[in-house]
């Protein structure tokens, strides 16, 4: 059992590590606060050493009033949500197919989580210039060896092309979390249910789904954390064209093109608005089976 001396000591030596971590959250957050509420144009002379001017809410209300700002909350949301379907889904299937004994497992795994490691800004540059280029791209051929007019996949089905392709980057996380979990199921309920003449699917349904219920929460939850934020994928390919501007790559677009950061500070404040009520809505609603 811990004891007073010892619970002040653990408290003593994680206080560094706590200030640090605040100090590297809080200071970033209040300058934006901060900046969100100042006229800030760099390159009209502004500068913090010679003073800003207060604006109160009006970048807010600048930001919020523009005609791409719903748009790009609404592409977030569509591409965030189509990244989970595909992740989710396949990840289940492709753990449940890794799992089983084949020959070469090991390396078959590799192949499989290899992706995830592969850098956004890398991943994305293959999918345009090798597969989704319609004139040079394997898809592009694939389409004229069938009879096909080749699509101009990046211009013609751009939001599912970003999907497709962040996708793809993050099934190989989705599927070793779900195969770590799968490998905890005990094989003895699978046996009794096939000895009672269960079919596959119902076995599916009613012991490896709910097994798998706390890990699917837990892949929703970080990567949605992380999807919200996507960036590298469409600024390498479709540069925020063609419906695919997110709220990031919008902040991105008034804080750069514009060169106005008290209109990109507010920004930022909206997308961590954002990103908490996704967050408390996913806790409610799926983050029950953390309880389970």
């Amino acid at each position: 059992m811990a004891t007073q001396h010892s619970r002040s000591a653990a408290r003593l030596m994680l206080a560094p590590a706590v200030v640090l971590l605040l100090g590297w959250m809080l200071v970033p957050l209040t300058l934006t606060l901060y900046l969100s509420f100042k006229k800030y144009l760099p390159l009209r002379g502004d500068s913090l050493q010679n003073g800003l001017e207060w604006v109160g809410f009006e970048n807010y209300a600048r930001f919020i009033s523009s005609s791409a700002f719903w748009p790009s909350v609404q592409a977030t949301l569509i591409i965030v949500g189509g990244v989970l379907l595909i992740t989710v889904v396949l990840g289940v299937l492709l753990a449940i197919l890794l799992d089983q004994p084949i020959w070469g497992q090991g390396i078959v795994r590799l192949f499989v989580i290899a992706p995830f490691f592969v850098m956004p800004t890398v991943s994305a540059l293959v999918w345009k210039n090798m597969l989704m280029d319609p004139i040079n791209g394997i898809f592009a051929h694939l389409w004229r060896f069938f009879g096909a007019t080749p699509v101009s996949w990046l211009s013609d089905a751009s939001v599912q092309s970003i999907i497709l392709i962040v996708s793809w980057q993050w099934l190989p996380f989705a599927t070793l979390i779900l195969l770590t979990a799968i490998q905890s199921l005990d094989s003895e309920q699978l046996e009794a249910a096939e000895m009672d003449g269960a079919s596959p699917l119902a076995r599916f349904f009613y012991i490896v789904l709910p097994h798998l219920s706390r890990a699917i929460t837990i892949v929703i939850l970080i990567q949605t954390i992380f999807l919200l934020s996507i960036f590298a994928e469409i600024f390498v390919t479709t540069g925020g064209s063609f419906g695919t501007r997110t709220l990031t790559y919008l902040i991105f677009q008034r804080v750069v093109d514009s060169q106005n950061i008290g209109l990109g500070s507010a920004g930022g404040v909206y997308a961590i608005i954002l990103a908490n009520i996704v967050a408390i809505f996913l806790m409610r609603i799926v983050g029950k089976n953390l309880d389970r």
